[in-house]
């Protein structure tokens, strides 16, 4: 029972998010390589690294990893047959009226602005990388929240990259400047831990 002292470290939530990705078949450089797709026209030295380390800082979020673990979770629950009728059978076969996985998939998307839901709708509509495989995998697994979820994540690192742009443009400077692991200003900070 809670007994509303309970703390689940930060370490701990975000090591079970990457499980549960990589559980699923999800790398984060297939989520990176979404991400560089989208930012390469824009970003003169953009390197992969890059965008890995976005995806990496994405991921530091709780509201992804919680939307992400409850999806993840669900899309199993399903695939064991464990899910209540008639959300078994809607879940399963990722019913087009369905809009609860890209409601939470949404919801964490708005962390990081209006460029990450309108590239989330981008993903969504196109399903590009991995996003293609996990949403015509049928009868392969159910990835109903998973699809959804991979491109928030991939929406929202692509939005931090477009943020950074910004701030490189006004300090004189591309990505092509600085090394991937300086391209996350907020690990700069005193006290910050990556």
């Amino acid at each position: 029972m809670f007994d509303g002292k309970t703390v689940v470290h930060s370490k701990v939530v975000t090591e079970a998010t990457k499980q549960a990705l990589l559980r699923r078949g999800v790398t984060l450089e297939a989520i990176a390589e979404i991400v560089y797709q989208l930012q390469l026209p824009y970003n003169e030295g953009l390197q992969m690294e890059h965008c890995l380390e976005s995806v990496q800082g994405v991921l530091r979020k709780r509201e992804l990893q919680h939307a992400i673990l409850v999806g993840i979770e669900l899309d199993e629950l399903a695939e064991q047959g464990k899910l209540s009728a008639p959300l078994q059978e809607i879940v399963e076969s990722d019913e087009g009226l369905f809009g609860v996985d890209e409601t939470i998939a949404l919801g964490a998307v708005f962390t990081y602005g209006s460029i990450a839901v309108t590239t989330f709708g981008h993903l969504d509509k196109n399903k590009v990388g991995i996003i293609n495989d996990l949403d015509t995998k049928k009868g392969i697994g159910v990835h109903t929240f998973l699809d959804d979820l991979v491109a928030s994540v991939a929406a929202c690192a692509a939005s931090r990259i477009a943020h950074r742009t910004r701030d490189l443009d006004e300090a004189g400077e591309t990505f092509g400047d600085v090394p991937p692991e300086d391209t996350m200003p907020e690990t700069n900070v005193k006290g910050a831990k990556i």
